[in-house]
């Protein structure tokens, strides 16, 4: 079965406005049978967007609106394709409870959902560590080097997976080597094949799914899938349920690279 579980949508404050119809029309005709619309969900109220814009998330008081039309879409599409009314969750440290809260509200018509890691606490400050290479390297910096940038992601990602954030969790770990967007940037050669390690042992403890996502071959300074193919063949011999997952935020972007992730689903 072709499914594509990480999709976003017109909703998504940083992506285009390229409609629902125009996602699932490019979905069906490139022969996926199930897919989930996974919008970035609303930050915690009290949380300052670090990014420039503040555009992380999508705006609390267009939840309802999106839960109505995907209803209404999954009617209308019923007899082509499974939709999933899902969310792209991010975990920030010092707001579980939060997230939780907001998870018990909106979980109970939630058929799908992604747990992400994007921002990292440094100093007491929080930072998007995928918004841009600058970004990065600025970050970095504070942190003294690379290595100990990559290990503070993958303690929050870890924290992400052991978090108790309620019934409603979402089950599937997010591009969980996303610290490697940059990597053709920092020019350096970290050796995290622990922390993945680690990582992944965690996902199977849980009997959590991992995003096999394949934005990461887009992003100029990575190159590669998230996580990359070793770790996804690792993955499956482990037996943890494999999601693919294009992260697409334009509609032409539906299915990208799906067929050089394919062998490995």
């Amino acid at each position: 079965m072709k499914r594509n579980g990480h999709i976003h949508t017109p909703f998504c404050p940083h992506g285009t406005k390229d409609s629902f119809e125009q996602y699932i029309e490019q979905a069906i005709q490139a022969g996926f049978e199930d897919i989930t619309f996974t919008e970035h969900a609303p930050l915690p109220t009290n949380f300052v967007d670090p990014t420039p814009l503040q555009d992380s998330g999508m705006q609390p008081k267009d939840v309802d609106t999106y839960i109505k039309t995907l209803q209404n879409l999954q009617v209308q599409y019923a007899n082509n394709i499974k939709i999933r009314i899902g969310f792209e969750v991010d975990y920030i440290m010092g707001y579980e409870e939060e997230t939780k809260q907001w998870l018990h509200t909106y979980g109970p018509v939630i058929d799908d959902a992604i747990l992400s890691v994007h921002f990292l606490k440094i100093n007491g400050e929080y930072v998007c560590i995928d918004y841009s290479d600058s970004v990065f390297m600025d970050t970095v910096q504070k942190v003294g080097s690379v290595e100990r940038l990559y290990h503070m992601y993958y303690d929050t990602v870890q924290q992400s997976i052991e978090a108790d954030l309620g019934t409603f969790k979402p089950k599937r770990i997010g591009h969980p080597t996303l610290i490697h967007k940059f990597q053709h940037a920092h020019q350096e050669t970290i050796d995290d094949h622990e922390q993945i390690e680690h990582v992944l042992q965690s996902i199977k403890h849980h009997n959590y799914e991992l995003d096999v996502n394949s934005a990461g071959y887009a992003k100029k300074f990575c190159l590669e899938s998230y996580p990359p193919i070793s770790y996804i063949e690792h993955a499956k011999q482990l037996q943890i349920p494999l999601v693919f997952g294009s992260d697409a935020h334009q509609a032409k972007d539906f299915d990208q690279f799906f067929e050089e992730l394919q062998p490995y689903l």
